[in-house]
């Protein structure tokens, strides 16, 4: 027990000592080095429900205004699944607007079509459209969206990662627009917040976006937006998941 309570210490030290090199630094791995298009970029944030964005693309959303892209957001449903459709949507645009992105910028998808329900399957080749149109009407170089495993298994995040698989394999994607997928973690790296960092640096990804102390704070902030939302558990998962700190992505 002895030597598991001293590599634990040993690990959270050098977690820490990492982190105050990255926070003096305060920068990401460079565009060229992680393949992303260059500033001034067009992305576009896909996600399926209202605090998605806070919750799983914090760093990614900060990650790509850092590096000089213009991030926009389409978000599928407006998270009506409790009947808060309404409010849910006006938090949203607080937690953007907190995270950079303005409501000029911001699309949500209200249709009967795509409900916030994990028991419903959303229709691959509908989502798929509607994703179309709207790359086409921002000039998007980038897609970003959740990958096979929706990070939290929800069957609405799937959808999203099916609809852009297709989009993709299907050749059917603009030139030079790019896809990338956040890379899903099971339960345990989950929840370890920064000492998932070390797990992370070693395993094979394309994009990394680890926040400095202050942009955390930022993510925060725009989670606390979603009021509906912050139940005791939501509040455990602000201090402890890594998506509110470390975003590794992988390119389709």
């Amino acid at each position: 027990m002895e030597v598991v309570g001293l590599l634990c210490v040993a690990v959270a030290v050098l977690t820490w000592g990492f982190l105050r090199v990255w926070n003096s630094a305060e920068r990401m791995r460079s565009p060229d080095q992680a393949g992303l298009p260059g500033a001034g970029s067009r992305a576009l944030v896909v996600i399926a429900h209202p605090d998605d964005e806070a919750m799983f693309f914090a760093p990614t959303v900060l990650g790509l205004a850092r590096l000089e892209q213009q991030v926009s957001l389409l978000c599928f449903s407006s998270g009506n699944y409790y009947n808060q459709g309404e409010i849910r949507k006006k938090e949203l645009l607080q937690s953007c607007a907190v995270l950079g992105i303005p409501p000029s910028r911001v699309m949500i998808i209200d249709k009967r079509e795509f409900p916030d329900d994990p028991e419903v399957q959303w229709d691959t080749e509908h989502v798929s459209s509607t994703l179309l149109q709207h790359i086409h009407a921002n000039g998007t170089n980038l897609v970003v969206t959740f990958d096979a495993e929706g990070v939290s298994g929800h069957s609405n995040h799937i959808a999203l990662y099916k609809a852009v698989r297709a989009l993709h394999s299907g050749g059917k994607l603009p030139k030079g627009c790019s896809v990338l997928t956040l890379q899903s973690v099971n339960v345990l790296r989950k929840y370890v917040f920064l000492l998932d960092l070390p797990w992370t640096l070693l395993s094979p990804q394309d994009v990394l976006f680890v926040l400095t102390s202050k942009e955390v704070a930022q993510a925060k902030k725009a989670m606390s937006c979603h009021h509906s939302q912050l139940l005791w558990f939501r509040h455990l998962y602000i201090l402890f998941s890594r998506y509110m700190r470390i975003n590794s992505l992988q390119f389709l």
